[in-house]
């Protein structure tokens, strides 16, 4: 029986890490200590950009970032619907309201006219993800932002090591927010990042993440500010690090493999393939393909399975869920979500993939495709 392909496997190598953990064992310094700045120093390094503030994962990047940005109760934050729902439960923790916005025709991230069509009175930060590492319109959204008076942040989480218009994913907005969840290009099992240029903001990010506490030379530590415990631990900073020093490599070695992913299903009838535009590289965080409407995209993913080869879906359709729905937030105008939702299928995408690889995973689609 063929070895089982896996959707995604960690590039982790246990020898990259093993001193560093020793150290930090040894140290007794487990959290937020010389680790955790080394790593934020790489990040901002990479993404070009002044600060990096490290947390506990992006679900809490993106809400710090929010909090900062002075959102709460009263408030609306437009994202896109077509998004894992980590990017609205965050807006929805600061005490506001998220609003869909619809993806454009011709890729899975947030439509910039979709967007402006949505600004109320209310609206106070834009939140543009970008899906499977490919990076959102931050030009037409930076555009929109500025003439509405609005806030931009940027739910990065995927796209570490993408760009867009010669700047790195992070660095558009007033802040970016990063993942390293164990399907993310660099993963620290679980942590986030928020990537500014803005020294105050990263000095209320810092004082947030950490309970809101002032430390003063010669006096007992203040507590200036209700906040959070979103501290990342040294350890989890010493995974980020090793792969932080390898990073060219590992998205080099992902493109490679989503190139002869292009290659071979480019001519495949059913399935469209997305390619970047002359403007932007993607970090392939996943490799997605959107099927035709009559196939049916969930037994695709059984038939797969049934054949050793992992799939799931793109993402989700957040007003789709109760979580969501049942609150009564608005859910009109969301044809291209909702579709992505139905139609998109993520490719296994694993570290070091073989030619031989690709071309079973092709085989076993165009199979699957055939029997419907």
């Amino acid at each position: 029986m063929k070895k089982r392909i896996p959707l995604i496997a960690p590039d982790l190598e246990f020898e990259d890490v093993r001193r560093d953990i020793e150290r930090i064992l040894m140290s007794g310094v487990l959290t937020a200590g010389p680790y955790v700045c080394e790593f934020e120093r790489s990040v901002a390094e990479r993404v070009g950009v002044d600060h990096a503030v490290a947390t506990t994962s992006a679900t809490t990047a993106i809400h710090l970032a929010l909090v900062v940005c002075g959102v709460g109760p009263g408030d609306e934050v437009l994202i896109p619907d077509f998004t894992f729902p980590a990017t609205a439960n965050a807006v929805i923790q600061t005490g506001a309201t998220p609003v869909f916005v619809d993806s454009g025709h011709a890729d899975f991230a947030m439509d910039p006219e979709s967007a402006r069509t949505l600004i109320s009175p209310r609206t106070r930060v834009i939140l543009p993800v970008d899906p499977f590492g490919q990076p959102a319109n931050y030009l037409a959204l930076e555009r929109l932002a500025a003439d509405a008076g609005l806030h931009l942040v940027v739910d990065a989480a995927c796209s570490l090591g993408a760009s867009r218009a010669g700047r790195e994913c992070g660095a558009h907005g007033e802040m970016g927010c990063f993942s390293f969840h164990p399907r993310k290009v660099v993963t620290c099992g679980e942590g986030g990042m928020v990537t500014t240029n803005d020294a105050n903001l990263a000095d209320q990010l810092r004082l947030r993440r950490n309970h809101g506490l002032v430390r003063i030379e010669g006096k007992v530590p203040e507590f200036v500010e209700p906040a959070f415990n979103y501290r990342m631990t040294e350890i989890q900073a010493a995974l980020g690090l090793s792969q932080m020093r390898r990073i060219e490599s590992i998205l080099s070695d992902r493109r490679l493999t989503a190139n002869r992913y292009d290659d071979a299903l480019s001519k495949v009838s059913g399935v469209s393939v997305r390619t970047a535009t002359a403007e932007e590289t993607w970090s392939y965080q996943s490799y997605v393909v959107l099927l035709d409407d009559e196939i049916d995209r969930n037994a695709a993913i059984a038939n797969m399975d049934s054949m050793g080869i992992e799939t799931t879906i793109g993402t989700y359709a957040c007003h789709q869920h109760p979580a969501f729905c049942s609150q009564g937030i608005r859910s009109d105008g969301l044809s291209n979500a909702t579709r992505y939702a139905n139609q998109t299928l993520t490719l296994p995408l694993v570290a070091n993939m073989s030619t031989s690889e690709v071309d079973r995973v092709v085989a076993a689609l165009i199979s699957t495709i055939g029997q419907q």
